[in-house]
């Protein structure tokens, strides 16, 4: 934002690195794009006073003696620790105009954020020419250090719109005099929305966009004359860009930092920082500003994870990995949140799985004419999701209770009704977060047997109540919680054509057959219980399934009493699209953003064995266990349950 700590001649470029970045696990975006000003400079700048090959960052160093002694690199800032939780290519994460990586012959990265950039910087950095230039009020101020083409320039005018693109500034408009008035305020707004216009215009479709921190809480301006105008202006600011980003045409996922700042403050001992300790007006390194008594660089317990602010305006490194997780979360929320369907999907085919197995424990041996067969199951399962490129990895578990029965029309008809209520809950995503589901399914059913000929047909109809839903996410060295809850519905048709290729009276049966099945699932929006700065909104969910079958049933009877059934079968999803949500932050109103999540799998294979025992005439015991797998998904049920001929 302001000026950069100090800076050293070109030579000193020659004969230092560009620092290594560390790398996760997949992302769904091809690569990271940043633009801004030092609260997200990977690393533009050689620097001097630290080890050979480092890079100068605008936090703290990494310890344990924080000085400019040579032997420690500056931390990492959020834009690089946000691409690397999001597992993006090391070299993408490194700065796009290091003089640095290029004396060593090594190839730029992605990060185009520059220590000293303005708004009208930062839009040539993306349309024009990228300078990398000693910021004014430092020694050599203007001196450009190395140049080139800006981003669109350098890419044939063309943005990835696969890439995510981190946008950030502002701060220097003010700290350089450019803003001291609404008007002047309103237009640096507008400047930066332009920079996320052109992006947009030229392809972007993922464009995160940081609200400007309130400068009238930092420790350049906290406790002065400007406080409170500097304050009001940062407001006019935010809201100028606001009101413009709405109306760029891209997923604009807004990060409200002067929120999340302020939360810090309220509540330090919540995320490890200070506690009786002025966080606003003093600093860690005591460049340009007060340095902390007890936790600053010369103070009794120096260390910076105690504070926010490294210097007059920019963050210590917990100041920068609590932007970076807080960023993260908005991001990883539709992983998590395209879940929801698929879990009340878990718990339709175990519902269904059930009523296969009391029917292949039926076959052959229906009640008599004109009587009812009761059927009462309990039984569990267990739903496990493997993670994507924007899924979310879940472990699920829950218990049912299943209850109906059938009346046998004719020697070849019977109808029956079923009702199942299902509890299911679901740990997904890094920090297990925690939704809980409960199902109420009821079904009406009709079956055909004659000759080697069989059939069967359902339609099932259900409501949902995710009566908690609490998503879990890093936040610092704590953890934050978003709670909320919904509802939804559901309905399904299926159906199975089959021919049994025994003889009657045969001690064993084997039957191809053929399967149909569609599903339409809703999840009906809601907002999480409250307007923290990584609270959302979520518009409603609809997942719909059409699946055809192949598969082959076959039962032997053991003994006059006992029998075992089982089935496999492989199922061909239609409905196999990337499942997207459309989110908004509570604390933004106006801009909402729609991003991917879970993608059903396009093939699956079932397995379910059984055995049943007739303990009298009228009554008998089934039981069934049922594993069904895809690339992602793996569920599994285990059902006991009596019929009862009456």
């Amino acid at each position: 934002m302001l000026r950069p700590p100090f800076f050293v001649p070109l030579a000193g470029c020659l004969l230092s690195l560009a620092c290594s970045q560390a790398i996760a696990g997949p992302s769904p975006y091809s690569t990271m794009v940043v633009f801004g000003d030092s609260l997200a400079d990977a690393g533009q700048f050689p620097d001097a006073a630290g080890p050979a090959g480092g890079s100068l960052r605008f936090t703290n160093r990494t310890g344990p003696t924080y000085l400019n002694n040579g032997t420690e690199n500056f931390a990492l800032v959020s834009s690089t620790l946000l691409g690397a939780k999001l597992g993006v290519a090391p070299n993408d994460l490194n700065a796009s105009t290091s003089v640095v990586r290029a004396a060593q012959g090594l190839p730029d990265g992605n990060n185009w954020a520059v220590g000293g950039y303005r708004t009208d910087n930062i839009l040539d950095s993306i349309t024009s020419v990228s300078n990398t230039a000693i910021p004014p009020g430092n020694p050599g101020a203007g001196t450009v250090l190395r140049s080139r083409d800006g981003y669109l320039p350098a890419n044939g005018g063309r943005a990835d719109p696969s890439a995510l693109y981190f946008l950030s500034g502002g701060g220097n408009d003010f700290l350089q005099g450019l803003v001291q008035s609404p008007t002047q305020a309103v237009a640096a707004g507008g400047r930066l929305a332009d920079s996320a216009q052109a992006l947009q215009q030229a392809g972007a479709r993922y464009i995160m966009v940081w609200m400007l921190p309130d400068l009238g809480l930092t420790p350049a301006i906290n406790g002065t004359p400007s406080q409170a105008a500097s304050s009001a202006l940062s407001g006019v600011f935010n809201q100028a860009l606001v009101q413009r980003l709405a109306q760029v045409d891209a997923q604009i996922i807004p990060l409200n930092i002067p929120l999340l700042l302020n939360e810090t403050f309220a509540d330090p001992a919540r995320f490890g920082l200070a506690t009786g300790q002025n966080l606003t007006g003093t600093c860690f390194s005591g460049n340009g500003c007060t340095a902390n008594p007890v936790y600053g660089i010369g103070g009794t317990n120096p260390d910076p994870s105690k504070l926010i602010y490294n210097d007059s305006v920019h963050p210590t490194e917990a100041g920068q990995r609590l932007i970076a997780d807080c960023a993260y979360s908005l991001l990883a929320a539709p992983w998590e949140v395209t879940l929801l369907p698929e879990m009340a999907h878990g718990t339709l085919r175990a519902h269904q799985d059930e009523l296969r197995n009391q029917w292949q424990a039926d076959s052959g041996n229906w009640q008599a004419v004109g009587q009812w067969r009761a059927i009462v199951a309990g039984g569990g399962q267990h739903l496990d999701f493997d993670e994507q490129s924007s899924g979310a990895k879940g472990d699920g578990s829950g218990y049912n209770l299943n209850i109906g029965g059938s009346y046998r029309l004719n020697e070849a008809w019977r109808v029956g009704v079923a009702a199942g209520f299902y509890r299911q809950t679901l740990e997904a995503g890094a920090s297990d977060s925690d939704y809980k589901l409960n199902s109420y399914i009821g079904t009406a059913f009709a079956q055909y047997q004659q000759n080697h000929w069989w059939v069967d047909a359902a339609l099932s109809a259900g409501k949902l109540d995710f009566d908690s839903l609490k998503r879990r996410f890093a936040l610092g060295v704590s953890e934050g919680a978003e709670k909320g809850d919904t509802d939804g519905w559901l309905w399904a048709l299926s159906g199975r054509v089959g021919y049994d290729i025994a003889q009657p009276g045969s001690e064993w049966h084997l039957s191809p057959f053929i399967s149909a099945d569609y599903a339409r699932i809703e999840v009906q929006g809601y907002a999480e219980k409250d307007s923290r700065s990584t609270a959302l909104t979520f518009d409603d969910q609809q997942r719909d399934s059409k699946r055809l079958g192949v598969g082959l049933q076959g039962s032997y009877r053991l003994t006059p009493h006992t029998q075992v059934f089982g089935e496999v079968a492989h199922e061909h999803e239609f409905e196999n699209d990337t499942q997207r949500v459309n989110i908004a932050l509570n604390s933004v109103p106006g801009i909402d953003f729609k991003l991917d999540g879970y993608t059903p799998r396009s093939n699956s294979d079932r397995l379910s064995l059984g055995v049943s025992h007739k303990l009298t005439k009228e009554l008998a015991l089934n039981a069934a266990y049922n594993v069904r797998k895809d690339d992602s998904l793996t569920q599994q049920g285990v059902s006991v349950g009596v019929t009862l001929d009456f």
